[in-house]
C-alpha cells in the first residue's frame, strides 16, 4: 500500500480533479431539484487514515446527520456525507422553501429531502470516479443518521479498521444564489481494500 505522504504529494491534484467535476454535476441536478441556483465548491480534499478521520467532521460530542450509503460495482465500500446539525437545519429550508430558521426537527419530509441531497451529491461523485476508473459505480439507497458526531463515523466504519485504510474526504460547500450563507459538508468515500488498491493504481496511470 502507498505511503499517505507519497500519495498526497503526487496524486492529490487528481482526486480534487474528480471531485471538482463531481461537484458541477450535482450543482447541475440540486438546481434543477429545488428550482433556483446552487453553486457547489471544493475547498479541501484530503486523504487520511481511518482512525484520523474524525478531526475533519468536527469534535466528537457535535450532533451530525449523516448519509450513509454502499458503494457498489467494480469497486466496492461505504460512503457517508455528513453536515453539522445547523447546516442540515438550513439545508431544510432551503430544499422545502420555508424562511430560514423554520425547520427545527427531522420529521419524514426533512429526512426524505436530505437523502435525496446525499443521493444526488454521492452519484454525481461516483459518475466523476467512474468515467475517471472506466470502472462502474452505483450507489444503494441511502440511510440517514443523526447522532453524535463519534458515533456515526463509529457506525460507518464499522467492520474496517485495518490499519493501512485510507478515507478520501471531500469538503463540499453548497451556495444558494438567494443567500449568502454556505452550508458545508464532508462527502467521505472509504473504499475496502480491494478497492483502494484500484484506486491508488488508476491515479497513478492518469
Amino acid at each position: 500500500m502507498a505511503d499517505q505522504q507519497e500519495f498526497k504529494s503526487l496524486e492529490i491534484d487528481a482526486i480534487r480533479e474528480v471531485a471538482n467535476i463531481g461537484a458541477g454535476h450535482a450543482a447541475t441536478a440540486l438546481s434543477q431539484m429545488i428550482e433556483q441556483t446552487v453553486m457547489i465548491s471544493v475547498p479541501e480534499v484530503t486523504v487520511v487514515p481511518l482512525e484520523d478521520v474524525g478531526h475533519l467532521v468536527g469534535p466528537p460530542d457535535d450532533v451530525v446527520v449523516g448519509v450513509l450509503m454502499q458503494m457498489m460495482g467494480d469497486l466496492t465500500g461505504r460512503t457517508l456525507l455528513v453536515f453539522p446539525e445547523p447546516a442540515a437545519r438550513h439545508l431544510c429550508d432551503v430544499l422545502l422553501r420555508r424562511p430560514a430558521g423554520t425547520t427545527q426537527a427531522f420529521e419524514e419530509m426533512e429526512q426524505s429531502g436530505l437523502k435525496e441531497v446525499g443521493n444526488i451529491l454521492s452519484s454525481a461523485y461516483f459518475n466523476a470516479l467512474s468515467d475517471f476508473m472506466g470502472m462502474m459505480l452505483l450507489p444503494s439507497v441511502p440511510s440517514l443518521v443523526i447522532d453524535y458526531s463519534a458515533a456515526v463515523l463509529t457506525s460507518t466504519t464499522l467492520n474496517f479498521g485495518q490499519e493501512r485504510d485510507f478515507v478520501f474526504c471531500v469538503e463540499t460547500d453548497l451556495k444558494m444564489r438567494d443567500t449568502e450563507e454556505r452550508v458545508t459538508g464532508h462527502f467521505m468515500l472509504l473504499p475496502d481494500v480491494p478497492s483502494l488498491r484500484a484506486i491508488f493504481d488508476a491515479i497513478r496511470l492518469a
